[in-house]
């Protein structure tokens, strides 16, 4: 086994065993804090799940360098690998019993994604990807799909948690695109729709002011499946996720051309 494959496997191993712990927690009495927004929430179910994580590897790896978003990793500089932890994506909606939430695992190697694992608990879909193996459900492995028309197709968006007062708050460009797409989906969680766009579910997906967690497992498994991330201009997608553009390489541009 390759150094990337024992990466693979532990990020599996450790994202199945949160989900588990989300699973068990769904829908029962949870105690819920406010970060940045009123509408930011967190829950002791994501701290539970990140110690988990974070628990995990420093066990196994601990020279690894880990950027986690409730704050209890440590990433520091110079390391070879980097973890990239979203214990749980979709927090309002876990805690409202909205299920579509998961846990998010990317890892880079000297700085580009190579890793990549999302785990849906619920439905228990595990999505992976390693770079040049492929993005895989399962045992299917994963295709954007081959829509090239944007009225026939399906996209996929979300809101940044200062709505309410921000002006860049993506909403004209949701109204556009509802003119223009054949539906929008709005649900939640950046990781999935990512999934979703690797699985050939949606066609297409844009979000803005996301973080590294939201999207470095999902926009791997959209780059292996064989579709195209950007930032809004058509460059390179940012690491911090503070922009990107998803899509099955087939709308990309017209979906550019339609954003802000």
């Amino acid at each position: 086994m390759s150094e990337s494959e024992a990466v693979l496997a532990l990020a599996r191993r450790l994202a199945l065993e949160a989900g588990a712990l989300q699973r068990r927690r769904y829908e029962t009495e949870l105690r819920i804090e406010t970060k940045s927004a009123s509408i930011d929430l967190v829950t002791e179910v994501d701290r539970q799940c990140e110690a988990l994580i974070v628990e995990g590897i420093r066990e196994l790896r601990p020279n690894d360098a880990i950027l986690a978003e409730e704050g209890s990793g440590d990433d520091f500089p110079g390391a070879e690998w980097r973890w990239i932890i979203d214990p749980l994506d979709g927090t309002t909606n876990y805690a409202h019993g909205y299920p579509r939430f998961c846990v998010s695992i990317g890892v880079e190697l000297a700085g580009r994604s190579e890793v990549g694992v999302v785990y849906d608990p619920l439905l228990d879909e595990c999505f992976q990807a390693q770079r040049g193996a492929g993005a895989w459900l399962g045992e299917r492995r994963l295709a954007v799909s081959h829509e090239a028309a944007l009225d026939q197709a399906l996209v996929a968006t979300g809101f940044a948690y200062d709505v309410h007062k921000s002006v860049r708050d993506n909403t004209a460009n949701f109204a556009r695109m509802v003119k223009s797409a054949r539906a929008v989906r709005r649900d939640g969680s950046a990781a999935l729709d990512l999934c979703y766009v690797a699985a050939g579910r949606f066609d297409a997906f844009w979000e803005f002011k996301l973080h590294a967690w939201d999207v470095a497992a999902g926009a791997l498994l959209v780059e292996e499946a064989g579709g195209r991330c950007s930032d809004t201009q058509g460059g390179p997608r940012p690491r911090d996720g503070i922009e990107i553009v998803a899509s099955n390489g087939h709308l990309h541009d017209e979906i550019l051309r339609l954003l802000d």
